[in-house]
């Protein structure tokens, strides 16, 4: 880096800086938008070569925040996001010079017709699109044993705290690890079960999973509608929420939104460092805990004794009786196929992937580049007919509901009079996925070996303003994040 200014700024300024610090550098003069993004571009160049979390960067970038620049000047900022460089996953479409391919290489040249509404919203916020992150392909729903992090495009995303050491965790692996490692301030994932949550606590970081409805789906490649949703993954509990303030609102294309009531909400109206205090904690260790290394349960269990000493109520051993239940992923299996069907025949007619026969065809054809692990859970889903009237699909989907709603996080919740569920680390994100409700994932510390941690607030439909408050009281008492050592190129 030549210009010397920059050069100071990257070595003791921009790591870990928050969009708060940022947005007051801006207002000072001593910091562009163009010549954030040229910072961030300096760090992806310098450091993603040893962690694949990055498949393209915007080609407009600088140019956009040249452009945002002088809009500020002009007529002052739009929001906070106002010139902060923003990250997305690698299947939410942006209808620009980039490639939206949910990480396939079966799509690696489709360019959307229109940008999806989180894009559209992240770009009336005024932040810049900086780029598009790697992501375990198909959101992991293609084969059996997938690695988290794996695409066929993008190669293996690795964990910045110790690359090839320790899970990325996914499906949100790039934007975890990417902003993990202070490529962008903060960066958007997408979750139907865990694939926030996951890397977020694999990366110390911040994961938000909202309540299905609360952010538009519209342009973003499905998995399963009912359980699909966008969220932010940041640094901090308050960079999530100015995300999540940006990415929320109402869409007449996805009639779920018709449910937010949040549409004008501003989250971070919500970070009270009290925000703990008298709050019903129950926690949801029994059947949960024990998935986790003994060395990951030490952490959670250190954690666990800091919430007790933070002014909350906590109630030691809560009954879910969902817990144990028979949970199968049927449901996505059904709606997997006519939603992707819709959205692959919506693309451009050079793109020749038009259906999931297609998709299915094209990795048989391509073996050695695209079956790594092979493709049972796609070849699944297209064994289903597609028109979701099957007694498999309609049974299993009023069992989901039922058993994590009425039988699981309702229930706790109800029972034992709790304002929020604590889960360790992402253990347990399956039921609050099954009922569209919300969960944030904040550090919990670290293992011995150095391997990141967190716990899981998880509460009732848009209960979001309340998880937040708890989230970041208890992050603003533990400061567990701290940042990875990065290899350099």
């Amino acid at each position: 880096m030549e210009d010397s200014k920059l050069k100071e700024m990257d070595v003791e300024w921009l790591e870990e800086a928050t969009i708060t610090q940022i947005q007051e550098k801006f207002a000072q003069g001593e910091l562009t938008s163009k010549e954030l993004v040229l910072m961030y571009l300096h760090r992806i160049a310098k450091y993603d070569k040893h962690l694949h979390s990055i498949l393209e960067v915007n080609p407009d970038a600088l140019q956009l925040a040249e452009a945002l620049d002088a809009e500020r000047k002009e007529k002052g900022p739009r929001s906070r996001l106002h010139g902060i460089p923003i990250l997305l996953k690698d299947n939410i479409d942006t209808h620009d010079k980039m490639h939206t391919s949910a990480g396939s290489l079966a799509l690696k040249d489709s360019i959307a017709l229109h940008d999806s509404f989180v894009a559209e919203q992240v770009r009336n916020a005024g932040a810049v699109i900086l780029g598009k992150t790697n992501m375990t392909e198909w959101a992991n729903f293609m084969a059996i044993g997938m690695k988290s992090g794996y695409s066929s495009r993008g190669g293996q995303v690795l964990n910045p705290y110790a690359p090839g050491e320790f899970d990325v965790g996914g499906s949100s692996s790039g934007s975890g690890a990417a902003v993990a490692a202070n490529f962008a301030p903060a960066a958007v994932g997408t979750e139907t079960s865990g694939s926030i949550l996951n890397p977020a606590c694999q990366n110390s970081l911040v994961g938000i999973k909202p309540t299905v409805g609360l952010i538009s789906r519209r342009g973003i490649i499905p998995i399963a509608h009912t359980q699909d949703t966008a969220g932010p993954m940041a640094r901090t509990v308050e960079d999530a929420a100015i995300l999540l303030t940006a990415l929320c609102g109402c869409d007449d294309k996805d009639p779920i939104t018709k449910t937010n009531p949040y549409a004008q909400k501003d989250f971070s109206d919500h970070l009270l460092i009290h925000g703990l205090n008298g709050k019903r904690i129950g926690l949801a260790l029994e059947g949960f805990i024990e998935l986790l290394s003994e060395e990951k349960q030490k952490v959670i269990l250190a954690a666990v004794d800091k919430l007790k000493t933070s002014g909350a109520i906590v109630i030691d051993t809560i009954e879910i009786p969902s817990a144990k239940a028979d949970w199968k992923y049927d449901v996505l299996t059904y709606e997997f196929k006519p939603d992707l069907n819709a959205y692959l025949n919506s693309l451009h007619p050079s793109v020749p992937i038009r259906n999931l026969s297609d998709l299915i065809d094209f990795n048989k054809n391509n073996e050695e580049k695209m079956l790594k692990y092979g493709q049972a859970v796609l070849i699944e889903s297209e064994e289903t007919s597609g028109s979701l009237t099957e007694a498999a699909y309609v049974n299993t989907l009023e069992f989901d509901q039922y058993h994590s709603k009425k039988q699981g996080i309702d229930f706790a919740l109800e029972t034992f009079s709790l304002d929020v569920i604590v889960f360790p680390s992402e253990e347990g994100s399956h039921i609050s996925a099954k009922a569209g409700y919300p969960s944030i994932a904040v550090p919990a510390g670290y293992t011995a070996e150095g391997e990141p941690v967190g716990i899981t607030f998880a509460g009732t439909a848009y209960s979001e303003p309340y998880l937040i408050e708890m989230a970041y009281a208890f992050e603003q008492m533990t400061k567990f994040r701290k940042a990875p050592v990065l290899e350099k190129e």
